[in-house]
C-alpha cells in the first residue's frame, strides 16, 4: 500500500512538473517566434520592439506588451500598441496563426506627410477587438519597402492574407496638421468590419464620424466643425487596390473592382465665417480601377518635384495629363448627392440632388436636380440641369493647353472641347426678369450635337420652350403691351443635318410657336456641301464655303393673331377703325410696285400677303426652288444688298390655306 501511495505521488510530481516544463517550454518558444517576426521588420530597415511575452498553456493565451515599430520608408510610419492579448490561439498550419479573438489596447500610429508645407497624421484607437483571426505567423515580405506607395502595398498584399469574422473598434481619434495653412482633429464611433477574407471585407460601417479643422486663408482664419453619420460600405477588396499600387501591373487594362454601394448620411458642416451645410444622403456604387491608366506613384512623385518650384507651362500640361489618366482609369457605376441646403452669408441654397456615373474617363450624364436659391433680383429655381457625355479627361487635356498665356488658344484648340460634350438638357428654371417683380421661365432646353467631321459636329438639334414677361419699358414693345400681352412664350424644334453621301445639309424647324401670335415651320436645304467646310480652320471653311449652292427654301406660317396684332396697332397710329386699317393694310400691298424684271418674282407672294392679312387665323406657304445653280454666298451678299434681285434666282410658289 505504501509503495502504491509513493508511485502515485511521484507520479504527481513528475506530472505536475512535466505541466510546467511543457508550458515553460511553450512560452519560451512562443516567445522566440514573436521576437523573429518583429526581427523580420528589423531586418527590412524598420525600428520594431516589444516587452514582456507571455503564454497561458490551459487558456491558450498570448499576451505581448509595450509594442513599438517604424517603418523603413521616408516619411515613417510609427505604431504603438500598449498590449495584445490573442486568445484560443493555435497553429493550423505551417506558417499561420490563428485565435479566437485578439484585443488590442491603446494602438496609436502617426505618420509625417511629405511635401513643401510638410505635416503630420495621427490615430488613436484604445481598444481594438478581432474574432476567429487566422494569417500568417510572420510578415509575408519583410525587406525594406522603397516608398510610401511600396508600403501600402506590402500592408494591403498583408491584409489579404488575413481572415477574421469581425473586427470592431469603438472609438478612434486622430490629428492632423500641415502647421497654420490646416489643422484639425476627427473621431469615429462604431467601426465594425464583418466577414474578412482573401483581401475582401463584405461590409464596413460607422455609426457616426465628425471632425474639426483649423484654416488660414487669405489672411482669413475660419474653424470648420462637421458631422456624419450611418457611413456603411460593402464588397471592399483590398486586392484591386494593391493591384493599382503594383509596378508589375503597369500595362494591366483590366478593371478591379473596387468596391460596392458605399453610403452616408447625414452629412453637416458649420463654418465661423457663417456657412451652413447638410447632405441628407450620398451613395457611391460600382467602383473599380485599371492599372494600366491609374500611374499613382509617377503622379505622386511629379507633384512632390514640383511642390519645390512653380511649374513650367510643359510641366503643368504633363501633370494635367497624367491626372486626366486617373479619371481614365476609374470606373463609377452610380454617384449620388441627395438633400443639400446650406445658409451662407448671400442667402440660403437648396439643391435636391447631384448624380454621375464615370466610365474611361467618360462621364455618362452629370445632372443637378431641385436648385433653389435667391439673388439681389430675386429667388431662381432650376428643375434639372444635365451634361450629356462630357468627356472630362480629355476635357482637361485640351484645357490645359490655355494654360500658357504667351500664346493664346488658336481656333483648332478651342474647337476641339466641342466633341468632349454631346448635349446639354435644362429644364424647369425659373430667373427674376430684370427689377420687375416677374419671372422668365425656361421648361425645356434641349441641345444635342454630334456626327463629327474633325471637332465640328455636323448634325445638331435643339428643342426648347419658355415664357417671358414683356419689357414695358422697351418701346418695341409697346405695340404687345397695348394689345394686352404682358408675356410671350416660344416652343421650338430646330434641327440641322449634313449628308456627306449627297453633299446636302438641310436646317429643319418642324416647329416654332410665338404662343398667342403665330406657328411656324421651315426646311432650308443647301447643296454641294464639301467635307472641308467642317475645319475648324478658317480659311479652309470659308474656302470650302464658296462651293455651297442654295436650295430648296419651305415656309409654313399660321397666324395665330400677330396681324390682328398688326392690324390693331396701325388703326391706333392712323386713328382709324380696325376693318378700315385692314383694308388699308390689303391696299398697300396690291399698290406695292415693282419693276418689269421683279414682277414675275414678286407677283405670287402679294396675292398670298393679301389673303393672309384679309383672314383672321390664315395660313402662308411660301416655297423658293432654285431656276440655275446659285451660290449660297452669292446669295448671301444679294440679300444684303438688294433683296429683289435675290428673288429673281428662285421659282416663288406661294399661297395660303386654312
Amino acid at each position: 500500500m505504501v509503495k502504491i501511495l509513493v508511485g502515485l505521488a511521484a507520479a504527481v510530481v513528475i506530472a505536475v512538473g512535466g505541466y510546467f516544463g511543457f508550458e515553460f517550454y511553450t512560452q519560451h518558444r512562443i516567445a522566440g517566434e514573436v521576437e523573429t517576426a518583429f526581427e523580420q521588420i528589423r531586418a527590412g530597415g524598420g525600428k520594431a520592439s516589444h516587452g514582456k511575452v507571455s503564454f497561458d498553456l490551459k487558456s491558450r493565451t498570448l499576451t505581448i506588451a509595450d509594442i513599438a515599430t517604424e517603418s523603413a520608408s521616408q516619411p515613417p510610419v510609427r505604431l504603438k500598441i500598449a498590449g495584445i492579448t490573442a486568445s484560443g490561439v493555435g497553429q493550423p498550419d505551417t506558417g499561420r496563426f490563428s485565435a479566437d479573438s485578439i484585443e488590442t489596447s491603446d494602438m496609436e500610429i502617426s505618420a509625417n506627410i511629405a511635401g513643401p508645407a510638410g505635416g503630420g497624421l495621427s490615430y488613436k484607437m484604445p481598444r481594438v477587438v478581432m474574432k476567429d483571426y487566422s494569417g500568417p505567423a510572420g510578415l509575408q515580405r519583410p525587406s525594406a519597402p522603397a516608398s510610401a506607395i511600396e508600403m501600402y502595398r506590402s500592408a494591403l498584399e498583408q491584409f489579404a492574407a488575413v481572415s477574421a469574422t469581425s473586427i470592431s473598434v469603438p472609438s478612434i481619434t486622430g490629428t492632423v496638421n500641415f502647421g497654420t495653412a490646416l489643422s484639425g482633429d476627427f473621431a469615429y464611433s462604431g467601426t465594425a468590419l464583418q466577414d474578412i477574407k482573401g483581401g475582401k471585407i463584405a461590409t464596413m460601417q460607422v455609426e457616426r464620424a465628425n471632425f474639426t479643422v483649423n484654416t488660414q486663408q487669405a489672411g482669413k482664419a475660419d474653424k470648420m466643425t462637421g458631422e456624419i453619420a450611418n457611413l456603411s460600405s460593402r464588397d471592399f477588396d483590398a486586392n484591386a487596390a494593391a493591384a493599382i499600387l503594383d509596378p508589375q501591373k503597369a500595362n494591366d487594362d483590366r478593371y478591379y473592382s473596387f468596391y460596392g454601394k458605399t453610403s452616408a448620411g447625414p452629412y453637416t458642416v458649420t463654418s465661423a465665417l457663417g456657412l451652413r451645410m447638410r447632405i441628407d444622403q450620398m451613395t457611391i456604387d460600382g467602383v473599380a480601377a485599371r492599372p494600366s491608366r491609374l500611374q499613382l506613384p509617377a503622379l505622386l512623385a511629379m507633384i512632390q518635384a514640383a511642390g519645390a518650384t512653380s511649374p513650367t507651362p510643359a510641366q503643368t500640361r504633363e501633370m494635367i495629363d497624367k491626372m486626366a489618366a486617373l479619371y481614365e482609369g476609374m470606373r463609377i457605376g452610380t454617384a449620388e448627392m441627395r438633400g443639400l441646403s446650406a445658409e451662407t452669408p448671400q442667402g440660403p441654397f437648396k439643391l435636391s440632388a447631384i448624380r454621375f456615373n464615370l466610365e474611361d474617363g467618360k462621364i455618362g450624364e452629370f445632372a443637378v436636380e431641385g436648385l433653389d436659391t435667391n439673388t439681389p433680383k430675386g429667388p431662381i429655381k432650376l428643375g434639372r440641369f444635365a451634361l450629356k457625355s462630357l468627356d472630362i479627361a480629355n476635357f482637361m487635356r485640351v484645357s490645359a493647353q490655355f494654360a500658357n498665356p504667351a500664346q493664346p488658344p488658336s481656333p483648332e484648340l478651342i474647337a476641339g472641347l466641342f466633341p468632349l460634350i454631346q448635349g446639354v438638357e435644362i429644364k424647369g428654371v425659373t430667373a427674376p426678369f430684370k427689377n420687375s417683380g416677374k419671372f422668365v421661365n425656361l421648361d425645356g432646353f434641349d441641345l444635342n450635337w454630334g456626327q463629327f467631321v474633325g471637332p465640328i459636329p455636323s448634325k445638331a438639334r435643339l428643342t426648347a420652350k419658355m415664357t417671358t414677361p414683356v419689357d414695358a419699358t422697351d418701346p418695341a414693345m409697346k405695340a404687345l403691351i397695348a394689345a394686352g400681352l404682358d408675356t410671350l412664350s416660344a416652343d421650338g424644334d430646330i434641327g440641322a443635318e449634313w449628308t456627306e453621301a449627297t453633299r446636302s445639309f438641310v436646317v429643319d424647324v418642324p416647329k416654332l410657336e410665338i404662343g398667342g401670335l403665330l406657328k411656324a415651320s421651315a426646311r432650308i436645304a443647301l447643296a454641294n456641301v464639301p467635307r472641308q467646310v467642317f475645319s475648324a480652320n478658317a480659311a479652309q471653311a470659308i474656302g470650302a464655303a464658296a462651293q455651297i449652292e442654295a436650295g430648296t427654301i419651305e415656309l409654313t406660317v399660321r397666324d395665330l393673331g400677330s396681324v390682328d396684332l398688326g392690324v390693331a396697332q396701325y388703326a391706333r397710329t392712323q386713328n382709324v377703325s380696325r376693318e378700315d386699317a385692314r383694308k388699308a393694310i390689303a391696299q398697300s400691298i396690291r399698290d406695292s410696285s415693282t419693276s418689269e424684271t421683279f414682277a414675275p418674282a414678286t407677283e405670287a407672294i402679294r396675292g398670298a400677303l393679301v389673303s393672309f392679312v384679309e383672314t383672321p387665323e390664315q395660313t402662308l406657304i411660301i416655297k423658293l426652288t432654285p431656276l440655275a445653280k446659285v451660290p449660297a454666298l452669292q446669295l448671301v451678299q444679294m440679300l444684303k444688298t438688294d433683296p429683289l434681285i435675290a428673288l429673281t434666282q428662285f421659282r416663288i410658289e406661294a399661297s395660303t390655306g386654312l
